[in-house]
């Protein structure tokens, strides 16, 4: 089971395993033509107090190498805490890390990586590979060449475009460079300029170019044009002019929930929505995949608790909540549901489908529109936490990844599907929202799931209590830019259109113990209890367990014995609808259906004010 949505904007600290301990020094290796092999270092994670690094060594020589050592220095404070796939050893702040017995052998070409852990934040420097230069990366040897200049575009047809730029630098000489379309290959020129052929009429691309130099080393991607060639179609409508009311639904809440998509019918919910994000479908291996095949499409459900009131047999093509899905469209056919990938545990998975945005895309539409439930989605949805920042893990991917994903998606699902995507609500300045081409993506997307809850909760033990989903800014709110209307503010001046952009509701509370103080921004002692996880309690739970005795920027709060607990209630979900019209918004949703009441209490509020 995975954690949904931990902080949209504040962060958890994540803890790594210790992969191995620091291995004892092996033999020294037989000597090898430096020149014929790189060594290149990346910091793969960061977690503030620490970090983990990786090496890769690869042969670029005719010759095979029998083993291999890497050196080089930390600054002092910075140190391996635990590695694997080599021995590592330490003098003074000097590193040597040594093959083991069964990856020391590389044949030309061949490459292999080796990680650790490490405290400290320093770099890396004086790299040494088998005595010799370690030509890769930053480090002494061969530096990699640097950025080409941005690409301009000319004699723009329908179905091509003309780029050039400036050339590129580098200490060995520049070889050629590699010309991406929404960041995937398209072509290896030695010149500085390319036409790119065979596109697509009335269609956005964006081009970047990356040098590589004599030893086929890359720099860093140049800025990104952005091209829409002529003739065509038209930017996907965000709503089809109807007002959306969506609600998420996950797939883990048949079980500890046992909350089935029945409930849906049975609280009255189906009737007062418009939209179903199913949620979560995997990201892994720079593809779409199936997140939980026994809850998906496997278990069977008995007559109680089928929507159609049959019970599942144990032949039928399709079971599992994909088939309950199915029965709900028959039962309300106007419902359009849509399979949302990633979220908070899922969403490192984004690093490697930014890679390849077009093969991402068409693993995403073969296993959307799988014969045995096509019919059961009218979409994809994607949930990444967060491009080019951090959540549970730091994504690195660029400014430009998630637009190219998103632009691929839309390319290959067409203009009839729904394409959609969670999006971070940081409305801080240099927070979320500046980090990734939220703009330019959104002339892909039919509408933006503004996550607008999350701010502030108990991952920060000690408070200040603060309310978890504030409408508007406070005296005393512990960081500016942590509100809803900033959020949307600043997707409004990035240019992302009002219509394509809901406003998110928590059907949750999030809470401390250890409070004396009924106001916001008292300190706890650490996260109240929950049902299901510290901290965080369903709304169907906090309504009598500890109901609301305050509000505070349009959103409840109470506080009940040593417990303060924020959330939404029917009240203040009315007053965020209602400000979700005056601005023009293209409607709201919400995670999701299990934290409401049986009688779909906070459903009917959302619907009613949105009406």
């Amino acid at each position: 089971m995975r954690v949904r949505h931990r902080a949209a904007a504040g962060l958890a600290t994540l803890l790594l395993p210790l992969a191995g301990l620091v291995g004892l020094a092996s033999p020294a290796p037989a000597a090898a033509d430096a020149a014929s092999a790189t060594a290149t270092y990346a910091k793969t994670q960061d977690w503030g107090t620490g970090f983990e690094g990786k090496w890769t060594v690869k042969n670029t020589g005719t010759t095979t190498i029998s083993a291999w050592t890497i050196e080089w220095d930390f600054p002092s404070g910075t140190s391996v805490t635990s590695a694997w796939d080599a021995d590592v050893t330490s003098s003074g702040t000097h590193w040597t890390a040594k093959n083991k017995s069964y990856n020391g052998t590389l044949a030309p070409g061949a490459s292999v990586s080796f990680g650790f852990n490490g405290a400290g934040s320093g770099a890396p420097a004086n790299c040494k590979l088998n005595g010799g230069g370690c030509d890769g990366g930053t480090l002494p040897g061969d530096n990699p060449p640097s950025a080409p200049g941005t690409p301009t575009a000319s004699g723009i047809t329908d179905t091509s475009v003309k780029l050039s730029w400036a050339a590129a630098t580098d200490d060995k000489g520049v070889k050629n460079y590699d010309v991406l379309r929404d960041g995937a290959k398209v072509a290896t020129v030695t010149s500085t300029s390319y036409t790119d052929t065979g596109l697509t009429a009335g269609t956005d691309y964006a081009y970047t170019v990356q040098a590589r130099d004599t030893a086929d080393q890359t720099g860093p991607v140049s800025g990104a044009v952005s091209v829409h060639t002529t003739g065509g179609g038209s930017n996907p409508p965000p709503t089809n002019g109807s007002t959306v009311k969506l609600g998420y639904f996950t797939e883990w809440g048949i079980y500890g929930r046992n909350y089935n998509v029945k409930n849906l019918v049975t609280s009255g919910s189906a009737a007062k929505i418009t939209h179903i994000n199913y949620a979560f479908g995997n990201v892994t291996g720079g593809k779409c995949a199936i997140g939980d095949s026994y809850a998906d499409y496997d278990k069977a459900f008995t007559a109680d608790q089928s929507v159609s009131g049959v019970a599942d047999t144990w032949d039928q093509p399709l079971r599992g909540n994909f088939n309950q899905l199915r029965e709900l469209k028959a039962k309300y056919p106007n419902l359009k549901v849509l399979w949302s990938f990633g979220g908070w545990t899922w969403s490192g998975g984004f690093a490697d489908a930014a890679k390849d945005p077009a093969g991402f895309a068409q693993s995403c539409y073969d296993l959307v529109h799988d014969p045995r439930w096509a019919d059961v989605f009218d979409g994809i949805d994607i949930d990444w936490e967060y491009p080019n920042a951090c959540g549970l893990s730091c994504d690195t991917s660029g400014a430009a990844a998630f637009k190219n994903v998103m632009a691929a998606l839309r390319a290959k699902f067409g203009s009839s599907a729904l394409v959609t995507a969670a999006v971070t609500a940081d409305g801080s300045t240099g927070g979320k929202i500046e980090a990734a081409d939220y703009a330019g993506a959104a002339s892909y997307v039919n509408w933006y799931n503004v996550m607008t809850y999350d701010f502030f909760g108990a991952w920060d033990a000690q408070g200040p209590t603060a309310p978890h989903s504030p409408l508007t800014s406070y005296n005393g709110i512990p960081k500016a830019g942590f509100t809803t209307a900033d959020a949307i503010a600043k997707y409004k001046a990035i240019g992302v259109p009002a219509s394509k952009l809901l406003v998110g509701i928590g059907f949750y509370g999030r809470g401390w113990t250890g409070v004396t103080q009924d106001a916001p921004g008292g300190t706890a002692t650490g996260p109240a209890a929950g049902t299901y996880e510290q901290g965080i309690e369903d709304y169907k739970v906090l309504k009598t367990s500890c109901p609301a005795t305050g509000t505070v920027a349009g959103t409840a709060y109470a506080h009940c014995g040593s417990n303060w607990w924020s959330y939404d209630t029917p009240a203040t979900i009315g007053t965020k609808m209602a400000w979700a019209k005056s601005q023009g918004l293209g409607g709201a949703f919400f995670w999701e259906f299990s934290g409401d009441t049986g009688n779909g209490e906070l459903v009917s509020a959302l619907s009613n004010g949105l009406s």
